[in-house]
């Protein structure tokens, strides 16, 4: 039998499908009305904020309004963007902060594009086994203290966005982000149990004295002010990305980096002793690069994502090439339909996991990957009765969890998608003292021991070893999704490591292919495969038993979680505006707007 008349009788017999119509005929606002097991916990029909002209999302709701204000002021979205990006270094320390980077795509609302890579980069001083002891075995250095960091870009990031893009004075922009540093903000419920979840990390190094003043954690209803901090950001404020990577704030980083080193080791035994390696040469030299968005076709809808260093574009446009591939999908839901998206994610995860990397340093098969062609090929491999084993999957062709993401909308309809890291809660821990920031931890996004997994799971090749000045493979994925008359549609992304695809990918497809509300498309139970380990996670209490029965009848080791990761926030254009939210798993984010 074929496998094309395999796929039509499987998919009949998967149940009811929603009757549909070409997707690009369809209606952007038509919505399906749905149902999530009754054991799931955010129940359907919830409701989006809402904002007629103009929409800020982000996993804070004081750096949304950081963003609005600068909007309202006469900045355009990537102003916003900006403006966010420093105000999340302020309220949200655990994952918005600028000792660490991020990406960005931008869609202006004349129609031009662009995607901003400023990820961490290694030191100049990095190798291949720095994190190894003398017995070759792997070290915790990559993950906790001052050797765990990659130099910085998130000032470089912003600051080189603004200088293309933005509409008003950079001062104008960083304005909210240092009244709230300078002043300080009141201390909420989830700002007070981060840090005090975090004591025993937090309080090893300098940030104790800031986050834990005589020995207990900021109060719940104080007012927490910054002053370190708001001075470093008045610094890049006058100076631009000089304020940062050069003077005052360069020399202290580096004299972190020095602290409590002993002066006779060296270089290269610096990181296996836990001693940091950046350099004010480090600094000095660290550049973003400007890229080109993968685009990826679904439906007839237009995804526009983050290319390599990141792999988020590339694993999640192959992610949605396959699927599309299928003329529909079974019923959101169903044990079919969790086998199609999880067989899906396997394969594209087998890819980016075995050839991803920093484009300068590896030669990645772009054009194969993100072909129709290819996704064809891959589809054709599924068999779909029973899962494939993730170590007997055969290609026709040869990361932090706590990121944080923000999306942006202005009147004028550009667009500004963006995720940043410090890849786990506070990165390293280690905190800049004179400076008021907390240090990445991104390092770990190597490969450290290639063929072994990081403390996300994940299991990488050569093509992310650890080399001087590389930049470590992310899965962070800022989206823009232009509907099928490339007007702009949807502006997302997520927190998360790895689970950060599949979320994504996830959102996208309850909007596009199962016509659901944003609200319900974020609050729908979700699922997570990253080829190895060779097991499905799955939102416990999300779907139902019979369900998960059926996809271990199939050959699937399946894991529940009360949480298994990955907070989207999005925008999405409705008929009057804009919808917008944090991901409901959040826990002080939302959307503002007017």
């Amino acid at each position: 039998m074929s496998s094309i008349r395999k796929a039509f009788l499987f998919i009949l017999a998967a149940g009811s499908i929603a009757m549909a119509r070409p997707a690009s005929s369809q209606a952007t606002d038509v919505t399906s009305p749905v149902r999530f097991a009754e054991s799931w916990k955010y129940p359907a029909g919830a409701k989006a904020a809402f904002a007629e002209h103009a929409m800020v999302a982000s996993s804070s709701r004081l750096a949304a309004q950081a963003g609005v204000e600068v909007l309202k002021a006469g900045g355009n979205a990537v102003d916003a963007a900006v403006a966010v990006g420093y105000a999340l270094t302020v309220v949200y320390p655990e994952a918005g902060n600028i000792g660490g980077g991020g990406y960005m795509v931008i869609r202006m609302a004349d129609g031009r594009t662009a995607a901003l890579d400023y990820r961490e980069t290694a030191p100049a001083a990095a190798f291949r086994n720095m994190y190894l002891d003398s017995a070759r075995r792997l070290t915790n250095y990559s993950v906790v203290g001052r050797s765990a960091s990659g130099v910085p870009g998130v000032v470089a990031g912003l600051t080189a966005a603004h200088a293309r893009y933005g509409a008003i004075p950079l001062a104008k922009v960083m304005a909210p982000a240092i009244r709230l540093a300078a002043e300080g903000f009141l201390v909420d419920s989830a700002f007070a149990r981060s840090v005090a979840g975090k004591q025993e990390l937090l309080t090893q190094h300098a940030g104790g004295a800031t986050f834990f003043p005589g020995g207990r954690p900021i109060a719940l209803g104080s007012r927490f002010a910054q002053p370190e901090l708001a001075r470093t950001l008045r610094a890049i404020a006058e100076q631009g990305a000089n304020g940062f990577y050069r003077g005052r704030v360069a020399e202290l980083v580096v004299a972190e980096m020095r602290r409590d080193c002993p002066g006779s080791l060296s270089e290269r035994n610096r990181a296996s002793h836990g001693c940091g390696v950046i350099t004010a040469s480090d600094l000095e030299r660290y550049k973003p690069v400007w890229r080109k968005p993968v685009t990826t076709a679904f439906r007839g809808y237009t995804l526009l994502s983050m290319p390599p260093s990141s792999s988020g574009g590339i694993t999640l446009g192959e992610t949605l090439n396959i699927l599309d591939r299928f003329p529909r999908l079974p019923v959101f839901g169903s044990a079919p339909y969790l086998h199609l998206v999880t067989a899906a994610f396997q394969r594209a995860f087998t890819d980016r996991n075995a050839l991803l990397g920093d484009p300068d340093f590896v030669k990645i098969p772009m054009r194969e990957l993100a072909s129709r062609t290819y996704a064809e090929r891959l589809r054709m491999t599924i068999d779909t009765a029973r899962a494939t084993p993730t170590t007997s999957v055969k290609m026709p062709s040869r990361e932090g969890t706590e990121t944080t993401q923000y999306s942006v909308v202005d009147e004028d309809g550009s667009a500004v998608s963006t995720t940043t890291t410090l890849n786990s809660l506070y990165g390293s821990g280690v905190f800049i003292t004179g400076a008021g920031f907390f240090m990445n931890n991104t390092m770990d996004d190597f490969a450290a021991q290639p063929g072994q997994p990081n403390q996300f799971g994940l299991v990488q090749g050569e093509a992310n070893a650890i080399a001087p000045r590389k930049r470590m493979l992310s899965a962070m994925s800022p989206t823009i999704v232009l509907d099928p008359q490339r007007k702009l549609f949807m502006v997302l992304g997520a927190r998360g490591g790895p689970r950060i695809i599949t979320s994504t990918a996830q959102v996208v497809l309850n909007v596009i292919e199962n016509r659901m509300s944003l609200a319900d498309a974020m609050s729908a139970p979700r699922i997570h495969h990253q080829a190895l380990p060779d097991t499905i996670r799955i939102d416990a209490g999300g779907f139902g038993d019979g369900v998960l029965a059926r996809l271990r009848e199939m050959g699937y080791a399946v894991t529940p979680q009360g949480y298994i990761g990955g907070s989207v926030v999005a925008i999405k254009r409705v008929s009057r505006g804009w919808e917008g939210m944090d991901d409901p798993r959040g826990f002080c984010g939302g959307a503002v707007g007017y």
